[in-house]
């Protein structure tokens, strides 16, 4: 398969089936946001998390005795996905090329893109025209680390409050620049052995306390996130898009190739998610 062919034309998209291994599978291989998430996927324009504020009580009840009926509350929040899109401009060569590595340079630079303004959403504050990330959301559990961690007791508090809040952290999250600062830590004086643990069958991955350390560019240098995955929602339309535009740079036989997508985000429960950071 080529991106275009020899033809004359103008703009034209991919089949949908070309577009899961071209951009939808790199994304989500390149994106921290959608590797430590719920990721659900949609057609519709919303998509709603139900929410269960109060649960239905239970009693101890004598033999015979009738069940006293009470009714659980549920909210929702509502998450509508927003559109992200990036653009490459290549040559007609590299268009046509039908061999996978071509086809795979293409899908890759379009990826990184999208991947890259996915993340930035996703750890960030508010974005115009985009959904709102983690340091928008109100409730989120915090532990002070007064500028500098020394040890695992940071963590251990982390996953405190998240279990108290009844969930399970799953990912720490953190900036390049901090994770090769908690990397430098030793287990005690005297000692050359790491703070961070490594897990032999994946040696490349940091961990701590057991869990999983991603680095992101897209996390506040100081910050870490621990994040529980049953907690955080990333909504993916199923509207994967890839256009082809040979006409707009038809004077240097170039052709212009977009990728859109539509993501949101939710986070039906904030209490479940920590920040460790340097509180003001």
């Amino acid at each position: 398969m080529t991106l275009i062919t020899s033809a004359a034309g103008g703009t034209h998209a991919l089949l949908h089936e070309q577009l899961g291994p071209l951009i939808v599978q790199p994304v989500r291989q390149m994106s921290v946001a959608l590797r430590i998430a719920s990721v659900m996927t949609t057609d519709a324009t919303e998509y709603r998390i139900p929410i269960v504020e109060g649960d239905a009580g239970v009693a101890w009840i004598a033999e015979g005795a009738e069940i006293p009926s009470t009714d659980a509350e549920f909210d929702e929040i509502v998450v509508t996905p927003r559109k992200i899109g990036g653009l490459s401009i290549i040559s007609r060569e590299l268009a046509e090329d039908s061999e996978p590595s071509a086809q795979a340079t293409v899908g890759e630079g379009l990826a990184e893109k999208i991947a890259r303004g996915l993340d930035s959403a996703f750890f960030g504050n508010t974005v115009t025209n985009g959904p709102s990330g983690l340091l928008s959301v109100v409730g989120v559990s915090t532990v002070d680390t007064a500028g500098t961690i020394a040890n695992t007791d940071p963590f251990a508090e982390a996953l405190s409050l998240a279990e108290t809040a009844g969930a399970a952290v799953t990912s720490f999250v953190a900036h390049p620049t901090t994770v090769l600062a908690l990397a430098k830590v030793k287990k005690q004086t005297g000692s050359n052995e790491p703070l961070l643990g490594y897990d032999a069958s994946q040696p490349t991955q940091r961990q701590v306390l057991g869990i999983p350390l991603i680095p992101s560019a897209a996390v506040a240098p100081g910050d870490v996130w621990a994040i529980p995955q049953a907690k955080v929602v990333v909504v993916l339309r199923n509207d994967v898009r890839l256009d082809i535009d040979r006409s707009r740079y038809f004077e240097s036989d170039r052709v212009g190739i977009k990728a859109t997508m539509r993501v949101g985000f939710g986070f039906p429960h904030p209490a479940a998610i920590v920040r460790l950071y340097v509180a003001p």
